[in-house]
């Protein structure tokens, strides 16, 4: 269920991109709106994800699929240029959330060692 919230996140927040270029700083109405309610929503299902998934994995995740796919909708949609710079930035954009995601922090601890880290960040 944690993947779904980071998938709707994920959505919300290419929708709120999307809407926030619409909105040409904040002067058209609808696009502004629908700014706020994309962001807003994409938020609140991050930290339900946040609630199972650790957050370098979630974020990485989060950033990185978010950053690829706004170039591809600035490109398709708002038909923006992309140069070889911007391809080769974005191929390691990717390969590092593949390298968080196979060796980051959370792979090969002992569970009780993950949770002792988070009582304490909860006791405080």
């Amino acid at each position: 269920m944690a993947y779904l919230f980071l998938a709707i996140s994920i959505i919300g927040e290419l929708i709120g991109t999307s809407m926030l270029k619409a909105s040409q700083g904040f002067t058209k109405l609808y696009p502004t709106l629908f700014t706020i309610v994309a962001f807003v929503t994409s938020f609140y299902f991050i930290s339900l994800a946040l609630k199972t998934l650790p957050l370098n994995m979630t974020y990485a995740i989060w950033s990185g699929v978010g950053a690829v796919a706004t170039a591809l909708i600035s490109v398709l949609i708002w038909k923006e240029k992309i140069n070889t710079g911007s391809v080769v930035g974005i191929a390691l954009i990717v390969i590092g959330v593949v390298v968080l995601n196979l060796f980051g922090a959370g792979h090969g601890e002992e569970k009780g060692a993950t949770e002792s880290a988070s009582s304490i960040v909860q006791n405080k």
